[in-house]
């Protein structure tokens, strides 16, 4: 556990350091390619499956754009999602840690479904603590549905959220109202959310071109309902239900947003220091009329959204950046691998205890670690690991038509991709060796506090820094930026798990705002966190 805070001190001083700590485009490092610090665009498509990009074999819809940028850039054959459904998926996707550790494991109507807490660290959170400009726009997916709440984007380090709060409401394609910030926006019910998220997003890229921003895309295309304005488009005529013909025209209008996201940062000069990430948050679905068989959604892979197998949780996945070599990789990753990697771009210590890893030397050709097992974990329902070759499945009583014990089943990936073939009985062993280092690996949240945070205690306001990296943090500067003169206080170091507090004068109510910074060094290089101190939490004292 992180100690409490660890010493306290008021020294007058200056934040000259503490600016001259800032990383500054001028003085980026290029590594394989790609620009230290680059602007990062995330795109999460919403039960897309594998095989629904004519660069992952499909034939009948068309995406042109996104195919173009599989071949531009690097296309993965063996990724992941968090989870076979959209909460638990998106959580690890967000925090780094997979369903058997994070804090959202299951839909809403599955079982209990928790909301993020304020100690769900997430990468936009990590990135703006760094300096970033960040934002969120779509579908969040985690409720309550409300403002000022610890599962709010605001509250989880995207300053800038526009979209749908609730994991319901997304289900909304022309909604009475979206969130922005912390404003519930009344709109008229014949708006098509997924074109105000593309406008929103286009006009986000343009404004903030001259700084490093992150921007996290969740659409809710192509979920259903099979919802888009007017007619299906090409597929208008296709002899194929309704709900199909409009399915297609979804996925192709997402891969026109995709492109109106790329074109933008190619009008405004910033595709070169940019990557856009694509993936989608589980396999595909068969809900309300959809029927992923006709356009053979999961590809060679067995089942869909909500499955353990692999159709339920391989999905697409592409890089793309004009800094990038085009590449196929072949190396499984996880959506729980976002969190380490975008702090490995951004030159920020990966905090520790994290179930992904950084998958950035794969982007570059550099190489990256592998993992030793890949875990998910629907509770009280079904539970997969992966191993190498190796895959076993274990389904609950109810969901394997057993009536007391859940069942294993075992598939050798290497020889038998579509998960024909249990070989549990034949490879006893090795299905409980599987079964029991599944076990292992679901359990409690194993983090530790990372960050910066302020709060006003008596006649101060108390500056807080947590390592929770695996790294010490040394030539530490605590300060406050306000109305006053600035104010620091310098340490020697902070090690890995413990916390340093600094106490500073609380200064008279008044306009603006009061900003915690902490500088250190870590990781070889200078390292500035800065966090704003909400003037409301002063204004009744």
């Amino acid at each position: 556990m992180i100690n409490g805070p660890s010493r306290r001190a008021l020294l007058t001083g200056t934040l000259a350091g503490l600016a001259a700590a800032t990383p500054s485009a001028a003085s980026a490092s290029v590594r394989g390619g790609l620009p230290f610090r680059p602007n990062i665009v995330v795109i999460l498509a919403d039960d897309l499956g594998w095989g629904e990009l004519g660069s992952y074999g499909q034939r009948l819809i068309r995406t042109p754009n996104l195919d173009r940028m599989a071949a531009e850039g690097v296309r993965f054959t063996d990724a992941y999602a968090g989870a076979p459904l959209c909460a638990p998926s998106r959580c690890a996707l967000l925090t780094g840690l997979h369903a058997g550790h994070g804090t959202v494991r299951e839909n809403p109507g599955g079982g209990p479904q928790h909301a993020l807490t304020s100690a769900d660290l997430t990468f936009g959170e990590l990135l703006q603590l760094s300096g970033y400009r960040t934002a969120c726009i779509g579908k969040w997916g985690f409720g309550p549905d409300r403002a000022g709440q610890p599962s709010h984007p605001n509250e989880r380090g995207f300053e800038e959220f526009y979209g749908y709060i609730g994991h319901r409401h997304a289900h909304q394609y022309f909604p009475k109202y979206l969130w922005h910030n912390g404003e519930k926006v009344r709109l008229d019910g014949r708006q098509y959310a997924p074109d105000l998220f593309r406008r929103r997003a286009v006009s986000y890229i343009e404004q903030h071109r001259d700084e490093p921003f992150l921007l996290y895309y969740p659409t809710n295309l192509p979920h259903a309902p099979s919802a888009v304005p007017g007619d299906a488009g090409p597929y208008e005529s296709r002899p194929w239900s309704e709900a199909n013909r409009r399915h297609a025209a979804q996925v192709t209008r997402l891969d026109r947003d995709v492109a109106a996201l790329t074109g933008a940062l190619r009008a405004s000069g910033l595709a070169e220091r940019t990557l856009v990430l694509f993936l989608s948050d589980n396999g595909p679905h068969h809900e309300q009329g959809v029927t992923p068989d006709l356009f053979d959604a999961n590809g060679p892979y067995r089942s869909g959204k909500r499955a353990m197998y692999e159709g339920g949780l391989r999905v697409p996945f592409i890089a793309w950046s004009p800094a990038l070599r085009p590449r196929v990789v072949r190396q499984p990753v996880a959506g729980w691998d976002l969190m380490p990697t975008l702090a490995d771009l951004a030159g920020v210590p990966v905090p520790a205890r994290l179930d992904g890893v950084s998958f950035r030397g794969l982007l570059t050709g550099a190489g990256a670690p592998r993992h030793k097992h890949l875990v998910w974990n629907r509770p009280r329902k079904a539970q997969a690991i992966r191993r190498g070759r190796w895959k076993a499945v274990r389904l609950a009583p109810d969901v394997a038509g057993a009536e007391h014990e859940w069942r294993v089943e075992l598939y050798d990936l290497t020889t038998d991709p579509g998960e024909r073939h249990d070989l549990a009985a034949a490879r006893p062993d090795l299905a409980a060796e599987l079964a029991a280092t599944l076990d292992a690996a679901i359990g409690d949240d194993p983090r530790i506090p990372y960050g910066l945070r302020s709060e006003v205690v008596g006649d101060e306001i108390v500056v807080t820094l947590e390592n929770g990296s695996g790294v010490p943090w040394n030539d530490v500067v605590l300060g406050v930026d306000g109305p006053r003169k600035a104010r620091a206080s310098k340490v020697e170091r902070v090690e890995p798990g413990m916390a340093i507090s600094v106490g500073f004068p609380l200064p008279a109510a008044g306009p603006g705002r009061l900003v915690a910074r902490a500088a250190f060094r870590a990781l070889g290089r200078s390292q500035l966190f800065r966090r704003p101190h909400a003037r409301s939490a002063l204004a009744s004292r």
